[in-house]
This record gives structure tokens, C-alpha cells and sequence, in this order.
């Protein structure tokens, strides 16, 4: 195989498998969400890019359903969508087998425009979520804030992330070292 992604919620190792297996396998690892720089200079795509960041987080938060929530990653994802799979098509032309990692890999725009296989992380614990989440903080300022997220992330945006990736037939991972021998399979 000389492509595959890993997917799934911030926090939850993907950079650091997508890394360690590029290593491994003498392949090229992309951060989809690297990407996210040059996009912001469009400005059909700086809302999107930026979204999150325009927000009062913790009226964000307390204002939201789950399922609102979910919606408004699945709407990023999908606005931001065409360019990443530009970028990753232009990869694949390219014929260098590379790993790619990100948020915005959600399982059903995966499945519609891509046929190599991958793996979504869920996260171990809320401990472990929060304490990376503290190390490299995404959104919240304050521990408050940081916690708020990852209890989003833990309690909402994981739950999404397994259903729809069994939905497509993708495997989900709680646990990194499963996660990597379930990808050094598919190689």
C-alpha cells in the first residue's frame, strides 16, 4: 500500500504514529492540517480555516448540543475539503507513498474520494486527552477552557468519529501501539 491516512480527534497521537510509521516504512508523513496556513490566504476559505478561533469558546460551548457541534467539525471538514484533496491528489501523482494525518479526515469524505486504507484514534482517557491537550493547547487560554474542550472532544467528537468511521468501514483506536500494528498490516 503506498498510501494511508489516520484520522480521528486532536489529542489522540496522530502526529506521533503518523510520524514514528513514516520512520518505520521510509515514507513521506503530511500533516493535512499544515495545510491549513496557505488556505487562510483564500478568502473563501479563511472563515472556515478560522472558525473556532472566532468564537467565544466557552459561550461556544455552553450554547452547543453535541450534535451541533459535530455538525459545525463536519462543515469545516467539508468546506476545507476540496483543497485537501487537491494537495493529496497532487501527492498521489506523484507516486511517493506518504502517510497523511489530520482532523479534517472525516470517514465518509475519505471513503467518497479515496480508496487507501487508514485508521481514526479515539484517545486513551480524559486524563491523557487533557493532559496532551494542556502540553499543546489548541483553543482554551485557561485550564477552564482546556478542559471544557476535552471533555468535547472525549464525550462528543469521539463518539461521532467511531460511529461514522464503523459506518464506513474503518477501524477506531483507543490505543496507539494497536492502532500502529493494525497499519503495519495494511502496508
Amino acid at each position: 500500500m503506498k498510501y494511508i491516512f489516520i484520522g480521528g480527534i486532536p489529542t489522540s497521537g496522530k502526529s506521533f504514529l503518523a510520524e514514528k510509521i513514516a520512520k518505520t516504512k521510509n515514507i513521506t508523513h503530511v500533516d493535512i492540517d499544515d495545510w491549513r496556513q496557505e488556505m487562510e490566504k483564500n478568502p473563501a476559505l479563511e472563515p472556515w480555516v478560522n472558525f473556532y478561533w472566532k468564537l467565544n469558546e466557552e459561550e461556544y460551548f455552553k450554547n452547543t448540543s453535541c450534535d451541533e457541534r459535530w455538525k459545525d467539525l463536519q462543515n469545516q471538514s467539508e468546506a476545507l475539503w476540496p483543497e485537501i484533496k487537491r494537495q493529496i491528489n497532487k501527492i498521489v501523482k506523484s507516486g511517493k507513498p506518504t502517510i497523511f494525518e489530520g482532523v479534517s479526515l472525516l470517514p465518509h469524505l475519505i471513503k467518497r474520494d479515496f480508496k487507501f486504507p487508514g485508521v481514526f484514534l479515539l484517545g486513551k482517557s480524559l486524563e491523557q486527552t487533557l493532559e496532551r491537550n494542556k502540553k499543546y493547547p489548541r483553543w482554551g487560554k485557561t485550564e477552564k477552557l482546556q478542559k471544557i474542550e476535552v471533555e468535547n472532544l472525549f464525550f462528543c467528537e469521539r463518539i461521532h468519529y467511531k460511529q461514522e468511521a464503523e459506518k464506513f468501514g474503518f477501524k477506531t483506536f483507543e490505543n496507539i501501539n494497536e492502532a500502529e500494528k493494525e497499519i503495519l498490516k495494511l502496508f
